[in-house]
């Protein structure tokens, strides 16, 4: 990494002596600041975050990530990979039918005030007819009414293909919402078991370096070590890819801590 608070260096170990706080620090290792150039946080920086004694974390999340930093994989994963897909695929929007519904109550009711209409004309129409009058206005009437009808019917089968339609999509995303539920099920049941697999893989190295930090009878476990231990005891099993900020007091400087993390380290 590149710092440049006082005069531009390369150095895998920073002592910033108080010239900037936390926030500052873990702005500059995000790319926020000029001061500093180096990689860009991976997970396991994002999930732990700076080493200081009121830190938190989920050790056995934080390990599995930890694990994955350094490519290890589980035998899960592909499995998740298909799921999470599968998931995706099955995000369709929830369907309202209530419009559609209304449509075809209003096309409906059309139809049948026309058909009425028609009935009328058709009858006035035969009237005149069998009584020697001028049908001629009452046909031209009659044959608007028809082709009114004959629209809001047309109008009225397109409703309800619409609303047919629209019931299908409804059932489909009943049935979808079902299955993502069955999914989410599975898929949380394979990322738990992915997680311990994971843990396992790498548990020997954290206690080993929970022990290195606090000696062999410090803790009954090592997973319930102190924030500080825990968090630098992560760094060490893991790849972080940024500098680790540390805002601890556990090593003399900043050598040391980046020689015993085998990684770069910026030290507040």
């Amino acid at each position: 990494m590149r710092v440049a608070l006082v005069e531009p260096r390369e150095t895998d170990a920073a002592d910033l002596g108080g010239r900037v706080g936390r926030a500052e620090a873990l702005a500059a290792v995000r790319g926020e600041c000029d001061w500093l150039d180096c990689p860009a946080p991976g997970a396991l920086a994002d999930r732990v975050g700076v080493v200081a004694p009121d830190g938190t974390v989920r050790v056995r999340t934080a390990l599995a990530v930890a694990a994955r930093s350094r490519g290890l994989a589980a035998p899960q994963d592909d499995e998740v990979r298909r799921l999470r897909a599968r998931l995706d695929d099955l995000d369709a929007e929830r369907v309202d039918t209530a419009p559609l519904r209304e449509r075809v109550a209003e096309t409906g009711a059309d139809v049948d005030r026309l058909r009425e209409r028609v009935a009328r004309l058709q009858g006035r129409v035969r009237a005149l007819r069998e009584g020697d009058g001028d049908p001629s206005d009452a046909e031209t009437e009659l044959s608007r009414a028809l082709a009114d009808l004959t629209e809001r019917e047309t109008t009225g089968v397109a409703a309800r293909q619409a609303l047919d339609h629209a019931r299908d999509r409804r059932r489909d995303h009943r049935d979808a919402r079902e299955e993502r539920r069955r999914l989410d099920d599975r898929l949380a049941n394979l990322e738990r078991a992915a997680r311990r697999h994971l843990v396992e893989r790498v548990a020997p190295e954290f206690r080993a370096a929970v022990t290195s930090l606090d000696g062999t009878d410090a803790h009954d476990d090592a997973f319930d070590a102190p924030p500080v231990t825990t968090a630098l005891a992560l760094y060490r099993v893991g790849d972080p890819d940024a500098p680790v900020v540390l805002d601890c007091e556990r090593f003399a400087d900043a050598r040391a801590a980046a020689d015993w993390l085998g990684t770069p380290v910026l030290r507040l």
